[in-house]
Parts: structure tokens; C-alpha cells; sequence
């Protein structure tokens, strides 16, 4: 089955009948990106599926609503980004810690996890990105990772550009820092 482009979708969204098949299309074309940006930020497999999970059910109630101000891959990309921060404020409050607490147990659910399949030096390099501040662990994942630039990245985050710079360089200053350690 090809794969439509983000005009088709939104276009049969609007269709009556033709909303569940461009939903589909939708999931089809973006799940596979979102779960891994939503993986980067909640760490665990299963979490990341049930964020996921929260993030299509909250496009599919709100897409008729989409006024296409920015591409739908950056609407998708804001509500999975909220939908993880907000995943990980209520854990955090769930286990009632401080935070460097909860980041010993994020950093225990990456080296338990049966789908990391790094080596040494990545696992490291995870460790130290989940010590930055979550701002600049979001905007390092992005720009490192994903690629995202600045432009898009700052529709997505609702942050200029130049803030997003900052914090990509202190985020690699950091992480370099906590790499010349070991």
C-alpha cells in the first residue's frame, strides 16, 4: 500500500468515511519516527509505547482541528513531545523522589532494557545524556538524533532559535565533560 502524503491525509481526514483509512496512513508514515523520539525522552520501551499509545489518541481527537500553521509532522512532533514530558512529570511524582533519584532509575531501566542493543561507549553516551537538564536532553536528542533542525525544532518546542542553539552547545559541552571522565 503506498504511502500518502501529509495533503492526502488531511484531506481524507475531513471525508466522512474516509477518516479511519487516513488516520491509518498517518500511523503508517509517522509511528516508527515518533516512538524513537518519544523512546530517546522516556527511556523505556514500554512507556514509550504507551506514550505513543497517548499521543495517537490525542492526534485523532484533535486532528480535525489542525489548521496546517506548521507541517503535520511538526504538530506530530509537539504533541509527542508533550505527551512525553508530561509522562515523565507524573512518574516522577509517582515515585515521589528528587530528581536525581529518578534519574538513577531511568539510568537503571536503560541498562536493564532487553531493546538496547548498544555497545560500551553508547551506553555511556546515554548515561550522560540523561544527566542534562531535560530542555537540553530534548534538544540534543533532536539535533543529534534526529537531525531536527533549528528552525523546525523551535515550531516544535515553542523556543527561538538561538535559545535552542545554547542549549544544543551546553548539552555537548556537558556531555563531552562527562565522556573525559572515565
Amino acid at each position: 500500500m503506498p504511502v500518502w502524503e501529509d495533503g492526502e491525509i488531511l484531506k481524507a481526514i475531513k471525508v466522512l468515511g474516509q477518516e479511519e483509512a487516513a488516520f491509518n496512513q498517518l500511523v503508517q508514515k509517522y509511528q516508527e519516527r515518533l516512538y524513537w523520539h518519544i523512546r530517546k525522552i522516556v527511556i523505556s520501551h514500554d512507556d514509550a509505547d504507551d506514550v505513543l499509545q497517548n499521543t495517537m489518541i490525542k492526534v485523532w481527537k484533535s486532528i480535525g482541528n489542525f489548521r496546517s500553521e506548521s507541517g503535520l509532522f511538526t504538530w506530530l512532533y509537539r504533541i509527542a513531545t508533550n505527551e512525553s514530558l508530561t509522562f515523565l512529570k507524573q512518574k516522577k511524582k509517582r515515585s515521589m523522589g528528587n530528581w536525581e533519584d529518578f534519574e538513577h532509575m531511568i539510568s537503571e531501566t536503560l541498562e536493564s532494557d532487553q531493546w538496547f542493543n548498544g555497545d560500551e561507549i553508547q551506553m555511556k553516551l546515554q548515561q550522560a545524556i540523561l544527566k542534562l537538564p531535560e530542555k537540553q536532553r530534548i534538544v540534543f536528542n533532536m539535533k543529534y538524533f534526529d537531525e531536527v533542525k533549528y528552525e523546525k525544532m523551535s515550531e516544535i518546542l515553542g523556543t527561538s532559535v538561538g535559545a535552542l542553539k545554547a542549549s544544543y552547545h551546553h548539552a555537548v559541552k556537558k556531555i563531552e565533560a562527562m565522556l573525559g571522565d572515565d
